[in-house]
């Protein structure tokens, strides 16, 4: 069954490939995905291949990586948890004394029983990451240091697919896979954006729209895909989201476009209407890959979408963002918001009225046939709302934000209206 439970199942499976930018274990991934949806490409770009004003580094490779004091004992395996490895560290074995080796350790000393994740990919360093407890009892004396890793020229992996719909327009969902062993800050955006490809395929035989997915290392995979493909981004998509930290149950958050406004951005607040604890970002308050798709010059209609923003939960970027953090709930509430503005896509989005002014609703059978003071009929002013607004003017995405309804209710009610033949919905503003 398609629902969190089973997006929790993927995540179990995904957890410990260690992702990164590039590498065995991104392509691990990218290839998990694709047995789940066949159709997906995956792409690959030379090291050194110029992006914009970024050049794709070099492959980074990581099989093994600890501490080891002389008395035997093991500190910072990468077997046991590859946090512990300083992301892209060039490779080293080396012996060195306990005030060289703590230079070379990253803590969160304001949580001091996490392992940070913490990467260093375009500045040659080396360096591991435990909780700041445990770096407080690594005893004095000689260590030697082993990072068993290679770095070189060699690709980096990005994916999409498209699932062709009657129009060229496209709705656009990207997500990033260069994040290891983290399940809201990472494994949550590639299981979701897994799950809405198998919801389109299965519930639209031919879509409306046609769907883009992209799945990419984030950062340079958007710029890097932006650089292939912008002109045809530009032309063709008319609404996206970024999927970031979409599996806790805390809150549901937007991050608006740079420019505000927009049809993802009216499609997501259309969307919480009725949610509990929803919040909305600022683009000032960006930090995933809207930075790119929004940029100046590229300026797709994007916005970013999440439960608990990227940051603003306490086990974000450490070791805690595990599945005490991710929740079947909670995936599947990310799942429902998506879904709903997916459904509403695959409707004609202006509905405008066929009737002057308000429409017998009783002889439809969608009034009741008694009206008392102190009643109020389920539905009937909502659907009366609907009508008000059905102009052809205002896509449904508005009306919505108009009546202060969710839009499930409002498609719920634009079918019922057009099954009556009250309204006709179009493709584009009448």
């Amino acid at each position: 069954m398609l629902d969190g439970n089973q997006m929790i199942r993927w995540m179990r499976d995904l957890w410990d490939y260690p992702r990164s930018l590039t590498g065995h274990g991104t392509r691990q991934t990218l290839e998990y995905l694709k047995n789940l949806n066949p159709d997906l490409n995956i792409h690959s770009y030379k090291s050194g291949t110029k992006v914009f004003d970024w050049e794709i580094p070099d492959e980074w490779n990581i099989y093994d990586a600890y501490i080891e004091h002389e008395s035997g004992k093991r500190f910072a395996e990468f077997s046991k948890s590859n946090l512990h490895i300083l992301g892209y560290s060039v490779p080293c074995d080396m012996e060195i004394l306990l005030p060289e080796l703590l230079s070379h350790i990253y803590t969160q000393p304001n949580q001091p029983d996490v392992i940070p994740y913490v990467t260093s990919y375009y500045h040659e360093r080396w360096g591991f990451c435990m909780s700041e407890n445990d770096k407080r009892k690594l005893p004095d004396g000689k260590y030697r240091v082993v990072i068993d890793a290679t770095k070189s020229p060699g690709t980096m992996e990005i994916a999409d697919l498209v699932i062709k719909g009657q129009s060229s327009e496209e709705i656009f969902f990207s997500t990033y896979i260069c994040h290891p062993s983290m399940a809201n800050n990472e494994l949550s955006g590639p299981v979701l954006s897994s799950a809405l490809m198998q919801y389109i395929k299965s519930q639209y035989i031919k879509p409306r729209y046609t769907y883009r997915f992209v799945f990419v290392p984030e950062t340079i995979g958007s710029i890097t895909y932006l650089s292939e493909h912008v002109k045809h981004l530009q032309k063709k998509v008319v609404c996206g989201f970024n999927l970031s930290c979409v599996g806790d149950e805390r809150a549901y958050s937007h991050v608006e476009s740079r420019i505000g406004n927009n049809l993802a951005d009216n499609a997501i607040q259309a969307a919480f209407i009725g949610l509990k604890n929803t919040v909305t970002y600022s683009f000032l308050e960006r930090g995933s890959d809207e930075r790119q798709y929004c940029a100046p010059g590229i300026d797709l209609p994007l916005c970013g979408f999440s439960r608990t923003r990227y940051s603003k939960y306490p086990e974000y970027h450490t070791s805690a963002d595990n599945f005490d953090v991710v929740t079947a709930e909670g995936l599947d509430g990310s799942f429902d918001v998506m879904k709903s503005i997916i459904d509403a896509f695959e409707m004609k989005l202006f509905p405008k009225i066929n009737v002057k002014c308000e429409p017998q609703l009783g002889k439809y059978g969608l009034y009741p046939t008694t009206s008392q003071k102190g009643t109020k009929p389920v539905n009937t002013w909502t659907r009366r709302d609907v009508l008000a607004y059905a102009d052809g003017k205002h896509n449904i995405f508005d009306i919505a934000k108009k009546i202060k309804k969710n839009i499930k209710l409002v498609v719920s009610e634009v079918t019922i209206l057009e099954k009556h033949g009250l309204i006709t919905s179009f493709d584009t503003a009448q």
